[in-house]
């Protein structure tokens, strides 16, 4: 084991993320893309799968053709995929085929390592069985399937990575998150690795119901208890102080220090500490409930008069998720920041799979950790139990060290794992040793 002296650390932590991202995305392409959207007349998961012009069909095929576009220009560097799967629920009593767009940028580590930037791309109006309406869907969910769709266009320009980045436009949420179930399920059955999942649904616009303007701030939404957990699991977690702790939690603060370090993106993370919304969910929830770290972006403030509404003006107040309401110039901050969190991860290892503590009744603290592939080295962070924010301790090789005159009880240790270039992965939590 050999420990770096600190300032090698903190030189590190200087190229930790790669360039900022904020002038190569375009705000015209993307009002384009939510207009060619919005063209479709509706994309509720109801409505025709065969309309060449109108409906759902129309709108995933056409994605499905960017997709398709993009990767020509890349010389075939994306692989489509439509997943489909029969599913049915209280909103749709007859069952319908639900359809993902997928689009997959295959990385070095192969599915050992899978980073997903995902968005719905089904809308609705007020009854959420009505599929013949227009429903427009600007903001709800047009603007992040268009930065999906521009998220591809531009890491499909970057050199491959080790990650594999899946690029995911998913049915079926309005009808009860299906198209993000049978993403995640099949992630599950087909054994990938996913490092994080990046969910976009409202990010492009900047006017709430009250008429406040906010441009400068993403809400982003993480578990800390896991939804996956056993209650052995939960209490173990619980005896160890790990509440808020969780890997989507760590995701969370991940974003938030891409936001920082890329200044440019002018873009600030409140970070929201319960899964979604209040009594509310996104395709996310079903990538948590199987173990996967997942986040989501939602702009920040909402307007409540722009959301699953019939198209209408009543009191002089307009009612719809129409385009002349987003904020474009907005909706790039969040494209850029979901781009540079997407690179740092993908050029990064995975962290490591587990990481735990001793030293009990003692003035000492053993950190103990899984190796993570390619990683060259390991980032120890501390903090006291009364803090929210990690600092640096040291840099190690091999996997596992001592922290003098670190008492374990009064504090809190993470591992992240670094690749040669310096890029990191999210921050292990180290807590109790595994049961035997």
């Amino acid at each position: 084991m050999t420990t770096f002296r600190l300032f090698a650390s903190l030189l590190a932590l200087a190229i930790t993320f790669p360039a900022n991202a904020q002038n190569e995305v375009s705000p015209a392409r993307l009002k384009a893309d939510v207009e060619k959207l919005v063209s479709f007349g509706t994309r509720h998961t109801l409505s025709s799968a065969t309309d060449p012009k109108r409906g759902i069909g129309a709108a995933r095929a056409w994605a499905k053709a960017e997709f398709e576009k993009i990767s020509k220009a890349c010389n075939g560097c994306l692989t489509t995929e439509m997943l489909e799967r029969t599913m049915s629920g209280p909103r749709v009593p007859d069952g319908v085929n639900i359809v993902d767009v997928l689009a997959v940028r295959q990385g070095k580590m192969g599915w050992d390592h899978v980073i997903i930037i995902a968005a719905h791309i089904d809308s609705r109006v007020s009854d959420v069985m009505d599929f013949t309406k227009d429903a427009p869907g600007a903001n709800d969910d047009g603007s992040g399937s268009a930065l999906v769709i521009e998220a591809a266009r531009l890491m499909s320009k970057q050199p491959q990575n080790d990650a594999t980045i899946v690029f995911a436009l998913l049915s079926g949420e309005e009808q009860g998150l299906m198209g993000g179930r049978l993403l995640a399920e099949t992630a599950k059955e087909r054994g990938w690795k996913v490092t994080a999942m990046l969910n976009n649904d409202i990010v492009g616009g900047t006017v709430g119901t009250d008429g406040r303007k906010v441009d400068n701030v993403v809400r982003v939404f993480s578990e800390g208890i896991r939804a996956s957990e056993d209650l052995p699991g939960q209490m173990a977690r619980r005896n160890s102080g790990a509440e808020d702790d969780g890997p989507s939690r760590a995701l969370m603060r991940y974003t938030d220090r891409v936001a920082d370090r890329s200044k440019a993106i002018g873009l600030d993370v409140f970070g929201v500490r319960r899964p979604d919304r209040f009594g509310r969910g996104g395709d996310h929830l079903p990538a948590l409930e199987l173990g996967f770290p997942a986040i989501r972006y939602t702009v920040g403030v909402e307007n409540y008069h722009h959301q699953h509404q019939d198209l209408r003006t009543e009191n002089g107040v307009e009612y719809g998720d129409t385009v002349d309401k987003m904020d474009f110039g907005y909706l790039a901050k969040v494209t850029a920041l979901n781009v540079e969190t997407a690179k740092a991860l993908a050029s990064a290892p995975p962290a490591p799979v587990q990481a735990s503590l001793g030293g009990a009744v003692s003035s000492d603290t053993i950190v103990r950790w899984s190796p993570s592939p390619g990683a060259q080295r390991y980032r120890i962070y501390k903090r006291r139990a009364d803090a929210q924010d990690w600092s640096l301790d040291r840099e190690v090789e091999g996997v596992e060290t001592t922290i003098k005159g670190l008492i374990v009880d009064d504090h809190f240790v993470g591992v992240s794992a670094i690749a040669a270039n310096g890029s990191e992965s999210l921050i292990t939590f180290a807590g109790l040793p595994p049961r035997q």
